[in-house]
């Protein structure tokens, strides 16, 4: 029996899970994949096994469609997001799916934090400026006391959300389906995007949904205070990009950090990569050993228990 593995985190581990693996008396394929593979190479390889670990690859009808005429039985969406996959087309094709939900809430919500604190305190300047021989002092903000509409209430939105409370700051809560916590009854809650202009920092840390794509645009960026720091480490689609460039244009949005954007990897045209106070990840923000350990473990875990093997 053979599983392929396209997801980078764990093929960046997966060594790791060679006794695990051995256990099951399976074979992997570990494809090299810099963000995802394409549809047209996912519908020559993905038929090829029976069991399949997603990364945020194009997992679409077409691509299941090419795996169930050949070998594939059952996959996991690797991580919590699962746009990307189309789960009606695996219910109609007879293929078990699922995901591993709720796994690095507190990861993500750590690199959400360093985010806040390096656009307020543009430690990205000072580090640039240093290297170049310069001794820079730019004057930043302090956390406590200001806001900030934090776009999304799960459990990476609550993991922030503590962390943000800790630093003194005042949340806002954005969330259509999350209940409020017990455990964070500071947090105030309102629909998006009222209240928007009250915040000196917006935190992006929801899924990509339907009605979450596109909802940070052109029409609430202008509502945002001047000089609004945003920070993305949900699903790039959420942020319109070129209603964001001509933000930051603008001066409206003072500084951004993105760990996620419209298209992966950021294309080098990228208005964005040009822009000062702009800073990026890679889609990287629960990429930690420990994260990664026990994910791909559950991962590994409900594929087999799909496929029948003990």
């Amino acid at each position: 029996m053979k599983i392929l593995v396209t997801c980078p985190p764990m093929l960046g581990m997966i060594e790791s899970f060679a006794p695990i693996f051995s256990k099951y008396g399976v074979e992997v394929t570990a494809p090299t994949v810099v963000q995802t593979l394409s549809v047209d190479e996912l519908k020559r390889i993905v038929p090829l096994h029976e069991g399949w670990i997603i990364g945020d690859d194009p997992a679409t009808r077409e691509v299941f469609a090419t795996g169930k005429a050949g070998r594939l039985k059952a996959a996991v969406k690797w991580g919590i997001g699962v746009d990307n996959v189309d789960f009606a087309a695996c219910k109609e094709l007879g293929i078990p799916i699922t995901n591993t939900p709720n796994m690095f809430g507190g990861e993500v919500a750590d690199i959400a934090l360093g985010y806040v604190i390096a656009l307020a305190r543009e430690t990205f300047q000072i580090d640039d400026g240093v290297r170049q021989g310069q001794w820079p002092k730019p004057r930043g903000v302090s956390l406590a006391g200001k806001t900030v509409a934090l776009v999304g209430f799960g459990d990476i939105g609550k993991n922030t959300a503590k962390r943000l409370l800790a630093c003194g700051m005042r949340v806002v809560a954005y969330d259509p389906v999350a209940p409020d916590s017990d455990e964070l009854p500071s947090v105030q809650r309102s629909v998006w995007p009222n209240r928007i202009e009250e915040a000196d920092f917006v935190v992006i840390t929801c899924a990509l949904t339907v009605s979450s794509r596109h909802m940070v645009n052109a029409d609430v960026l202008s509502k945002m205070k001047n000089g609004v720091r945003v920070v993305n480490v949900g699903r790039g689609p959420v942020i319109d990009e070129p209603a964001l460039e001509a933000a930051l244009v603008s001066g409206k949005v003072y500084s951004a950090a993105l760990d996620v954007f419209e298209v992966e990897p950021l294309p080098p045209d990228s208005y964005l990569r040009t822009h000062p106070r702009c800073i990026f990840g890679s889609h990287n923000a629960s990429n930690t050993r420990d994260a990664v350990e026990r994910t791909s473990e559950i991962a590994i875990s409900k594929l087999m228990g799909y496929l029948g093997v003990d």
